[in-house]
C-alpha cells in the first residue's frame, strides 16, 4: 500500500510540474502585458514599459526560455512572482485559494453524498415513481452549463427577495460588507452568502453522481454474491447496503477525481457571478488584464487540488476493494 502511493505521488508531482508549466508558456506566449501598459492613460513610453516588464519578468522581447527559467527557479523557492500591478503573487495564492476552498469543498460533500443515495435508491426503485422523477431531474440539470443554473438561481432569489418584502437569500459576495458583528455572528453571515453559490455547485454534481451510482448499482443488484449474502440469512436491506452498495461505489471513487476537476472549472463561474474573490474570478480577472504569473499560479493550484482529489480517489478505491491493499 505504500509503495502504491508512493508511486501515485511521483506521478502527481510531474503531473503538476507539467500541468502549471505549461500554463506559463502559454500564458506567457499569448497574453500581452506590454498592451496593458500601453494602453495607460497618459501612455508611457517604450523605455519606462520596457523597465516595467523586465521587473516583473515579462518582457516580450526577453526569449521566453530565459523567462522561463527565472519564473521557474522562483517557483522552486515558493515565489510564483508579481502581478501585473506588482504585488507578490504567493500571498495571494493563499487568500483565495482558502475562499474556493471552502466553496467546493461544501459543495463537493453535499453534491456527492445526495447524488450517491439518490442513485443508489433510483436503481433499487428501477423504474417506478422516484427513479423516473430522479432520472428526469438529473438530465435537466446536466442539459443546463452551471453558469446558466447560477444565473437562473440568482434570478430566482431576486424574485422571492421581492415578493417577501426582505432579503431572504443573499447572491452577492462573501459576506455583507461592512458588517460589524462577533465571530459567530459573522460565521452565520457567510454561512448566509455561501447557500446559494453552494447550492447551484452541489446541484451540478448531485445530477452527476445520481446517474452514474445508478448506473454502477444497477450492474450488481442481481449479482450471484448479493443472492449469496441473502440466502446465508442477510435481509435484502442489509445485503443491499454492506455488499452491493459497496461495490457499486468502487467505480464511483474512481470517478470522483474527474468530477472534481468539473467542479473547479464550474466554480469559476459561480464566483465571478456571485461576488467571491477566489481562484475562479482571479483567473478571468488574470486572462482579461493579460497577467501571466496569475494564471500560472491558478493553473498550479487547480493542478494541485485535482491531483489531490485523485489521490482520495485511489485512498478510497483501496478501502472500499481489498485487493489493491494486497
Amino acid at each position: 500500500m505504500g509503495a502504491f502511493l508512493a508511486r501515485r505521488l511521483l506521478n502527481y508531482a510531474v503531473l503538476v510540474f507539467l500541468a502549471t508549466s505549461f500554463a506559463y508558456l502559454l500564458a506567457a506566449a499569448n497574453l500581452d502585458p506590454r498592451g496593458y501598459f500601453e494602453k495607460m492613460q497618459p501612455p508611457p513610453t517604450d523605455a519606462v514599459v520596457d523597465a516595467r516588464l523586465d521587473a516583473l519578468n515579462l518582457n516580450d522581447r526577453t526569449p521566453l526560455v530565459q523567462r522561463y527559467a527565472t519564473w521557474l527557479g522562483g517557483v522552486a523557492q515558493g515565489d510564483f512572482g508579481k502581478t501585473i500591478q506588482g504585488r507578490d503573487v504567493t500571498p495571494q495564492i493563499w487568500t483565495k485559494a482558502g475562499v474556493t476552498l471552502r466553496l467546493v469543498t461544501v459543495a463537493t460533500v453535499l453534491g456527492s453524498a445526495a447524488g450517491i443515495a439518490v442513485g443508489a435508491y433510483a436503481a433499487v426503485r428501477q423504474y417506478r415513481r422516484f427513479d423516473r422523477i430522479s432520472t428526469a431531474a438529473s438530465f435537466l440539470v446536466l442539459s443546463v452549463p452551471t453558469v446558466v443554473i447560477a444565473i437562473g438561481v440568482q434570478v430566482g432569489a431576486i424574485a422571492l427577495n421581492d415578493i417577501l418584502g426582505f432579503q431572504l437569500l443573499r447572491f452577492s459576495g462573501e459576506y455583507t460588507a461592512g458588517f460589524d458583528g462577533t465571530g459567530g455572528e459573522l460565521l452565520l453571515n457567510r454561512v448566509h452568502h455561501a447557500l446559494l453559490p453552494t447550492f447551484v455547485l452541489a446541484v451540478a454534481l448531485f445530477a452527476a453522481f445520481a446517474r452514474y451510482q445508478r448506473n454502477t448499482m444497477l450492474d450488481v443488484l442481481d449479482a450471484d454474491f448479493v443472492r449469496t449474502a441473502m440466502a446465508k440469512g442477510l435481509t435484502r436491506r442489509k445485503a443491499l447496503i454492506r455488499h452491493a452498495l459497496r461495490t457499486a461505489l468502487i467505480p464511483t471513487a474512481t470517478y470522483f477525481a474527474f468530477t472534481f476537476g468539473v467542479m473547479v472549472s464550474g466554480a469559476t463561474f459561480t464566483e465571478k457571478i456571485y461576488g467571491w474573490h477566489g481562484m475562479g474570478a482571479w483567473l478571468i480577472d488574470s486572462i482579461s488584464q493579460h497577467d501571466v504569473h496569475v494564471v500560472a499560479a491558478v493553473s498550479c493550484f487547480m493542478a494541485v487540488t485535482i491531483m489531490a482529489a485523485s489521490l482520495l480517489s485511489d485512498l478510497l478505491y483501496a478501502w472500499l476493494d481489498p485487493r489493491v491493499r494486497v
